[in-house]
């Protein structure tokens, strides 16, 4: 049974339509990008999947209608958005009491175990804590719940590089078991491409992507070509052309792996860099990424 599973899922505010009948299935134990520009869809969609909000077409998460199911399927069911979301004049303490009463799954000695690791002290209020602890709180209470799906809605949104990359680590080798189902959304889209098995880019509420990170890698590649090869890469229809350290660089699709690399030095492009050149200028993109 998939995790997800949407047909013509569709959600509109008055005129405006944010999701445009998506069609989208997550096998059991993969860890998803859902990738797009602010607007694109992405949160409705998660929220739609969360039964925050009522929606039109199929959509089935773990097996249930998330909106007429919400109370049953959220007890399979974590959800990490912006860190801020903690009551700032809640102490870490009453915290884990709080989801140790209210949640049938959760693992005190679990989360427990997890702090020790922190320097975050149980009498503290979040609003002493800094972001970046506020999110290794946050991670602590959610994988200590046995869920069957985690989705993260910009969970590491306003944390430096440092507490971004502990955040993802500890997500990977302290919560990741390759059964459980995680949904990312971010713009810091090149820190999570090296733990996804699946990128879905969404735009204008509609999927323009949906491939594993194994297909990706075989079908796009970019090339840094030498400067007398040029004319012969551009006749080979790349979708994108940029000048990188004043070498043209050149993003193809499909095309065969020796004719490329007789053109250049050839890698596989980021999901930034993949996400421009297939739906727009990096100022439409609103992602962030490498150059």
């Amino acid at each position: 049974m998939a995790s997800i599973e949407a047909r013509g899922l569709t959600k509109a505010y008055g005129k405006h339509v944010a999701v445009k009948g998506i069609d989208l299935s997550v096998e059991r134990g993969r860890i998803v990008g859902l990738i797009g520009p602010n607007g694109a869809g992405k949160t409705t969609a998660l929220k739609a999947m969360l039964g925050l909000t009522p929606f039109q077409g199929e959509l089935k998460v773990l097996g249930r209608d998330p909106w007429a199911e919400r109370d049953l399927l959220m007890q399979d069911v974590c959800f990490i958005a912006d860190v801020a979301v903690l009551p700032r004049w809640l102490k870490v303490q009453h915290a884990i009491d709080f989801v140790a009463g209210v949640h049938p799954k959760f693992d005190r000695a679990k989360a427990e175990r997890f702090l020790a690791r922190t320097v975050i002290k149980r009498e503290s209020k979040v609003g002493a804590l800094s972001k970046g602890m506020v999110a290794q709180l946050h991670l602590a209470l959610v994988m200590a719940i046995e869920a069957k799906l985690l989705v993260l809605d910009e969970p590491t949104l306003g944390l430096d590089i440092l507490f971004r990359k502990q955040f993802y680590d500890s997500l990977i080798n302290d919560y990741y078991d390759g059964d459980r189902t995680i949904v990312i959304t971010t713009h810091h889209a090149e820190e999570i491409e090296h733990i996804l098995t699946d990128v879905v880019f969404i735009n204008d509420g509609r999927i323009a992507l949906n491939t594993t990170m194994e297909a990706l890698q075989a079908r796009y590649a970019e090339v840094r070509v030498e400067p007398a090869h040029v004319a012969a890469a551009r006749a080979l229809g790349p979708l994108r052309e940029r000048q990188v350290f004043g070498r043209s660089t050149l993003l193809f699709d499909g095309v065969d792996a020796a004719t490329l690399e007789s053109l250049g030095e050839v890698r596989t492009p980021g999901i930034t860099d993949l996400f421009v050149a297939l739906l727009g200028s990096p100022a439409a993109s609103g992602l962030e990424g490498k150059q």
